[in-house]
């Protein structure tokens, strides 16, 4: 008893012994995370070509321009008023010159300025304008043209009823802001901008007078047809005032109110320049083009009646 008793307390004893403690895993730190990448450094602007001696006399042509037809009371930015009165005979006969009338005809594969009867045009599709600037114009100035080509852009909009959408891309109303410099290399984009642009036209984009301010060039697919192609050119020489009146005139005619008359007062559809921003009798103009009674291709003849019963609803009295 006494021996297997002691076997047994020895094997109890042995059963009582602490096991060894498990060997813990080693401890795995994770790894740093890798520093930022260097932010990519950036572009170095594109180095701009200083002005042209020509296009330095340009734009102290047009400074003086400015100064002289300020001097003379000219370049007015009201809607006229008092001095200016204006009755639905007079606003019709105006309608009647300056929409059923082209400015230029094509001579010889020119264009020269010699008013001759049209049929009526104006958009029958929703406008989408891109705005250009060429290379020598900068930030700054770019900033405040794009604000007022936009702004201007909008007025015409609810004026005439046509949406005007701004796009990047596949537009049909090009808005090109050019230093004399930048017009020289312009025609390959002209070209790809108008397919089908007739080369009269493209000639009187190229081979600018000094005389010409700025420009428009509107088309349609034929004869009697909408408008839907337009590009505006305006100088990037010009000082702010005769920028903003090339715009306002510019952007107006491309509208389909193609022509000037010297009897349109008051109004910026007029050679004399008293008047550099659209008018009261201008946006009614445009009220008048886009009238649902009347329709694009209309002949004088078939527009007149109907044009002189619009005017007479728009204007109760002189004006």
């Amino acid at each position: 008893m006494t021996a297997t008793l002691a076997g047994l307390l020895v094997l109890g004893a042995a059963g009582c012994e602490e096991p060894e403690p498990p060997a813990r895993p080693p401890v795995v730190r994770p790894e740093p995370p890798p520093p930022p990448p260097e932010p990519e450094p950036e572009p170095a602007p594109v180095p701009v070509a200083p002005p042209s001696a020509e296009s330095l006399a340009l734009r102290q042509y047009y400074q003086r321009l400015q100064a002289d037809l300020l001097a003379q009371g000219l370049l007015r930015g009201d809607q006229g008023g008092e001095d200016t009165p204006f009755t639905d005979t007079m606003l019709a006969r105006d309608f009647i010159a300056i929409a059923l009338f082209d400015e230029y005809a094509a001579r010889n594969g020119a264009l020269v300025a010699q008013a001759q009867e049209s049929r009526l045009r104006r958009w029958d599709e929703p406008i989408r304008m891109e705005i250009v600037f060429g290379p020598s114009v900068d930030a700054e100035q770019s900033a405040r043209d794009r604000a007022g080509i936009q702004a201007y852009a909008s007025r015409l909009s609810r004026l005439t009823g046509v949406p005007v959408s701004q796009v990047n891309g596949d537009a049909n109303f090009h808005v090109a802001v050019l230093s004399e410099d930048d017009r020289k290399g312009f025609e390959a984009r002209l070209r790809d901008m108008l397919p089908g642009i007739a080369d009269s036209s493209v000639r009187a984009f190229m081979n600018l007078p000094r005389s010409t301010l700025c420009l428009v060039i509107a088309f349609g697919s034929g004869e009697g047809a909408g408008y839907s192609q337009a590009v505006a050119l305006i100088r990037a020489e010009h000082p702010e005032l005769l920028r903003s009146a090339c715009i306002h005139e510019e952007l107006a005619q491309g509208m389909g109110l193609a022509n000037d008359s010297p009897t349109a007062r008051p109004s910026i559809f007029n050679d004399d320049e008293e008047f550099g921003l659209l008018t009261k009798h201008d946006e009614l103009l445009l009220k008048i083009l886009y009238d649902p009674r009347l329709r694009t291709g209309m002949t004088v003849e078939e527009a007149t009646p109907l044009v002189q019963t619009i005017a007479a609803e728009l204007v109760g009295g002189p004006v």
